[in-house]
Protein backbone atom coordinates (compact mmCIF):
# COMPACT_ATOMS: atom_id res chain seq x y z
CA UNK A 1 0.00 0.00 0.00
CA UNK A 2 2.92 2.01 -0.60
CA UNK A 3 1.02 5.11 -3.19
CA UNK A 4 3.41 7.55 -3.19
CA UNK A 5 6.83 8.88 -2.55
CA UNK A 6 6.89 11.08 0.50
CA UNK A 7 6.24 14.89 -0.58
CA UNK A 8 8.42 16.99 1.95
CA UNK A 9 7.69 20.82 1.56
CA UNK A 10 10.89 22.97 -0.07
CA UNK A 11 13.34 24.62 2.17
CA UNK A 12 10.67 27.41 3.62
CA UNK A 13 13.28 30.35 3.29
CA UNK A 14 12.13 29.61 -0.46
CA UNK A 15 8.70 29.41 -0.13
CA UNK A 16 6.60 33.03 -0.29
CA UNK A 17 4.72 33.80 2.70
CA UNK A 18 1.14 32.62 0.49
CA UNK A 19 2.29 29.32 0.22
CA UNK A 20 3.92 28.77 3.66
CA UNK A 21 0.30 30.06 4.85
CA UNK A 22 -1.12 27.50 2.67
CA UNK A 23 1.33 24.44 3.59
CA UNK A 24 0.85 25.78 7.68
CA UNK A 25 -3.30 25.68 7.19
CA UNK A 26 -2.89 21.88 5.22
CA UNK A 27 -0.43 20.37 8.70
CA UNK A 28 -3.44 22.00 10.74
CA UNK A 29 -5.97 20.83 8.88
CA UNK A 30 -4.53 17.04 9.96
CA UNK A 31 -3.77 17.77 13.72
CA UNK A 32 -7.08 19.16 13.81
CA UNK A 33 -9.09 16.48 12.16
CA UNK A 34 -10.54 18.21 9.70
CA UNK A 35 -11.57 15.51 7.39
CA UNK A 36 -13.60 17.46 4.74
CA UNK A 37 -11.05 20.09 3.97
CA UNK A 38 -8.84 17.28 3.70
CA UNK A 39 -10.63 15.63 1.14
CA UNK A 40 -11.71 18.64 -0.81
CA UNK A 41 -7.62 19.40 -1.13
CA UNK A 42 -6.56 15.64 -2.08
CA UNK A 43 -9.01 15.71 -4.55
CA UNK A 44 -7.69 18.73 -5.96
CA UNK A 45 -3.97 17.20 -6.47
CA UNK A 46 -2.57 17.66 -2.44
CA UNK A 47 0.44 14.60 -2.33
CA UNK A 48 -1.35 12.26 0.45
CA UNK A 49 2.38 11.70 1.88
CA UNK A 50 3.40 15.43 2.44
CA UNK A 51 5.80 15.56 5.39
CA UNK A 52 6.17 18.41 8.09
CA UNK A 53 9.92 19.66 8.64
CA UNK A 54 10.26 16.94 11.22
CA UNK A 55 8.70 14.34 8.84
CA UNK A 56 5.37 13.99 10.00
CA UNK A 57 3.17 12.93 7.67
CA UNK A 58 -0.48 14.52 7.15
CA UNK A 59 -1.32 10.84 8.05
CA UNK A 60 1.02 10.57 11.09
CA UNK A 61 -0.75 14.01 12.35
CA UNK A 62 -4.52 12.44 11.98
CA UNK A 63 -3.55 9.56 13.73
CA UNK A 64 -2.01 10.79 16.70
CA UNK A 65 -4.03 13.64 17.26
CA UNK A 66 -7.15 10.71 17.57
CA UNK A 67 -9.13 11.84 14.22
CA UNK A 68 -10.64 8.50 12.98
CA UNK A 69 -12.35 10.47 10.07
CA UNK A 70 -9.19 12.56 8.73
CA UNK A 71 -7.17 9.28 8.65
CA UNK A 72 -9.87 7.67 7.24
CA UNK A 73 -9.86 10.37 4.22
CA UNK A 74 -5.64 10.45 4.29
CA UNK A 75 -5.07 6.40 3.55
CA UNK A 76 -8.36 6.69 1.18
CA UNK A 77 -6.29 8.46 -1.36
CA UNK A 78 -3.26 6.63 -0.81
CA UNK A 79 -1.22 8.01 2.13
CA UNK A 80 1.25 5.63 3.31
CA UNK A 81 0.46 3.87 7.06
CA UNK A 82 4.29 2.93 6.97
CA UNK A 83 5.93 6.09 6.37
CA UNK A 84 8.16 6.83 9.44
CA UNK A 85 8.80 10.23 10.56
CA UNK A 86 12.54 11.54 11.27
CA UNK A 87 11.94 10.09 14.95
CA UNK A 88 11.58 6.59 13.16
CA UNK A 89 7.99 6.29 14.10
CA UNK A 90 5.26 4.98 11.94
CA UNK A 91 1.27 6.47 12.07
CA UNK A 92 0.59 2.67 13.91
CA UNK A 93 3.15 3.74 16.85
CA UNK A 94 1.38 7.19 17.32
CA UNK A 95 -2.02 5.92 17.44
CA UNK A 96 -0.88 3.33 20.45
CA UNK A 97 1.05 5.77 22.66
CA UNK A 98 -2.34 7.63 22.65
CA UNK A 99 -3.64 4.49 23.27
CA UNK A 100 -6.49 5.14 20.35
CA UNK A 101 -8.03 1.73 19.30
CA UNK A 102 -10.33 3.05 16.63
CA UNK A 103 -7.44 4.89 14.75
CA UNK A 104 -5.34 1.59 15.70
CA UNK A 105 -8.03 -0.53 13.97
CA UNK A 106 -8.14 1.68 10.67
CA UNK A 107 -4.45 1.63 10.54
CA UNK A 108 -4.11 -2.42 10.25
CA UNK A 109 -7.41 -2.57 8.21
CA UNK A 110 -5.38 -0.40 5.97
CA UNK A 111 -2.64 -2.05 5.67
CA UNK A 112 -0.16 -0.66 8.18
CA UNK A 113 2.37 -3.67 9.21
CA UNK A 114 1.54 -4.74 12.70
CA UNK A 115 5.83 -5.45 13.59
CA UNK A 116 6.72 -2.80 11.80
CA UNK A 117 9.35 -0.90 13.04
CA UNK A 118 11.92 1.62 12.30
CA UNK A 119 15.83 1.41 12.68
CA UNK A 120 15.03 1.47 16.81
CA UNK A 121 13.19 -1.58 16.43
CA UNK A 122 10.48 -0.36 18.25
CA UNK A 123 7.18 -2.00 17.31
CA UNK A 124 3.38 -0.64 18.16
CA UNK A 125 2.90 -3.72 20.69
CA UNK A 126 6.32 -2.21 22.33
CA UNK A 127 4.60 1.13 22.60
CA UNK A 128 1.47 -0.15 23.80
CA UNK A 129 2.58 -1.94 26.48
CA UNK A 130 5.35 1.01 27.53
CA UNK A 131 2.52 2.79 28.28
CA UNK A 132 0.18 0.46 29.92
CA UNK A 133 -2.36 0.63 26.49
CA UNK A 134 -3.38 -3.08 27.07
CA UNK A 135 -6.64 -2.74 24.58
CA UNK A 136 -4.53 -1.55 21.78
CA UNK A 137 -1.59 -4.51 23.45
CA UNK A 138 -4.28 -7.15 22.92
CA UNK A 139 -5.32 -5.60 19.49
CA UNK A 140 -1.95 -5.58 18.03
CA UNK A 141 -0.93 -9.41 19.23
CA UNK A 142 -4.59 -10.74 17.91
CA UNK A 143 -3.44 -8.81 14.79
CA UNK A 144 -0.37 -10.73 14.85
CA UNK A 145 2.47 -8.76 16.90
CA UNK A 146 5.35 -10.68 17.64
CA UNK A 147 5.36 -10.21 21.64
CA UNK A 148 8.91 -12.32 21.64
CA UNK A 149 10.44 -9.17 18.86
CA UNK A 150 13.08 -7.34 20.52
CA UNK A 151 14.34 -3.48 19.76
CA UNK A 152 17.86 -2.50 18.56
CA UNK A 153 18.97 -2.32 22.46
CA UNK A 154 17.19 -6.23 22.65
CA UNK A 155 14.43 -4.98 25.05
CA UNK A 156 11.64 -6.85 24.15
CA UNK A 157 7.36 -5.74 24.91
CA UNK A 158 7.65 -7.56 28.49
CA UNK A 159 10.56 -5.67 29.36
CA UNK A 160 9.71 -2.08 28.00
CA UNK A 161 5.98 -2.67 29.71
CA UNK A 162 8.10 -3.87 33.13
CA UNK A 163 10.74 -1.38 33.20
CA UNK A 164 7.84 1.37 33.08
CA UNK A 165 5.95 -0.18 35.58
CA UNK A 166 2.95 -0.97 33.43
CA UNK A 167 1.48 -3.77 35.59
CA UNK A 168 -1.43 -4.29 33.58
CA UNK A 169 0.72 -5.58 30.06
CA UNK A 170 3.56 -7.02 32.07
CA UNK A 171 0.68 -9.64 33.17
CA UNK A 172 -1.15 -9.62 29.51
CA UNK A 173 2.67 -10.30 27.94
CA UNK A 174 3.49 -12.13 30.75
CA UNK A 175 1.24 -14.72 30.44
CA UNK A 176 1.24 -15.23 26.58
CA UNK A 177 5.25 -15.91 27.07
CA UNK A 178 4.29 -17.98 29.69
CA UNK A 179 2.63 -20.10 27.42
CA UNK A 180 5.79 -20.52 25.14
Amino acid sequence: MHAQEPTRPANPSELDEDTLAFVRRVFQHARTGEAGELATLLGQGLPPNLRNERGDSLLMLACYHGHLDAARVLLEHGADPELLNDASQTPLAGAAFKGDLAVTTLLLDSGAAVNGAGPNGKTALMIAAMFNRVDIARLLLARGADPFAVDATGISALDAAAKMGAHDTVALLASITEER
